[in-house]
């Protein structure tokens, strides 16, 4: 390519807003005739489309529903909505926010999976504000915070694990 097609790619790529990076957060309703390993396939196939487009971003599933903030250029964060409107695995998609933003949230992850396990419950109810989970019925500071206090707790946990391995493992030397 020469140095010429290279600039016009460049510019073309501006003029579209790949400069802009976006964080886009959504509900879902799961469709609960997928197969059994359909979650799965999903969180694979996320994976693997995310890394390779720069894309990274976090989804909490509870069995019923998605709540999933993803982050990337604004071209392919547009081409994936329009990928999740028509994908038949969930549905009544409502786009809770989508803004600028100056650096990512999320960039650890490609994907990361969060799901409010039983040790969790307790912190979703509290945001949902209703004896069930239903973020349809969660404002868009709720379902923020709820992610955020999701994710801090995973980190948390994944610090506590690694710690204790380190300390097993540095009994198992000491020995």
């Amino acid at each position: 390519m020469s140095l010429a097609e290279a600039a016009a790619e460049k510019n073309a790529k501006f003029l579209q807003g790949e400069h802009i990076l976006i964080r886009m957060t959504y509900i879902s309703r799961y469709n609960t005739h997928n197969d059994n390993d359909e979650l799965n396939k999903i969180l694979d196939q996320a994976r693997k489309n995310n890394s390779s487009r720069g894309i990274t971003g976090v989804l909490v599933f509870n069995h019923d529903y998605f709540l999933q903030s993803i982050e990337g250029r604004r071209p392919l964060i547009n081409e994936l909505l329009r990928k999740l409107v028509k994908d038949p695995r969930h549905f009544s998609l409502q786009i809770i926010e989508t803004r600028e933003i100056d650096q990512r949230r999320w960039t650890h992850w490609d994907m990361n999976y969060l799901t409010p396990t039983a040790r969790h419950k307790d912190k979703a109810l509290q945001f949902s504000g209703a004896s069930q989970f239903n973020p349809y019925l969660m404002s868009k500071r709720q379902i923020m915070m709820l992610i955020e206090t999701l994710t801090k707790m995973q980190e948390q946990e994944a610090k506590n694990s690694a710690v204790k391995k380190r300390g097993l493992f540095g009994l198992l030397k000491a020995s």
